[in-house]
């Protein structure tokens, strides 16, 4: 099951954990999405590329299953639903208020279901352009304006510029809404 778990994570990640950059990316990527800090080592031990014959922690096992959107280890090893699909509940989940929270020239990864992947550059002025995207009709290039993002909600994009088209208003994640992480340098 563990060994299912971390090809679920390279696979959300679109990189193979094989070298210690690799596992230097994915706790910097587990600090931006979930603010917890886990060492590169722990990591390693995790993915067999250091040999130990320690098992894993369980709260390491949780970090690394919520890290997917499940609630816990135990959760993910018993199929359960994903933290996308929550119950319904008035309280906000995380989220990134644009002016307070991001600088010119941050980037985000916005995904959604099924399989959508977005990238994004923050151009300022409540302003971002899409620089690369799988699965969606949002293409490298476009620009739209967006004030808040709210991760299991939808993404409301507004003044989305395609080509020579005229803006249009564009609804992200609409049934599964979205997740968010900041792509680091």
């Amino acid at each position: 099951m563990k060994e299912k778990l971390c090809r679920e994570i390279e696979t959300a990640l679109h990189r193979d954990m094989q070298t210690p950059k690799d596992f230097e990316f994915l706790r910097k990527c587990i600090f931006a999405r979930q603010h917890l800090l886990i060492s590169t080592t722990t990591l390693k031990r995790v993915w067999g590329y250091l040999n130990d014959s320690n098992q894993p922690r369980v709260g390491t096992l949780d970090i690394l299953a919520q890290f997917l959107g499940y609630r816990n280890w135990e959760n993910y090893s018993q199929g359960g639903i994903t933290s996308e699909q929550p119950p319904s509940s008035p309280v906000m989940s995380r989220r990134l208020n644009i002016p307070e929270c991001l600088d010119q020239g941050d980037r985000l990864r916005l995904t959604w279901q099924p399989k959508r992947v977005c990238d994004v550059e923050y151009l300022g002025d409540l302003t971002f352009r899409v620089i690369a995207s799988e699965n969606t009709r949002l293409r490298e290039g476009n620009t739209f304006k967006c004030s808040i993002i709210i991760e299991g909600e939808p993404l409301y994009l507004d003044s989305l510029q395609q080509e020579n088209r005229p803006p249009i208003a564009y609804i992200c994640g609409k049934r599964t809404g979205v997740r968010f992480e900041y792509i680091l340098p």
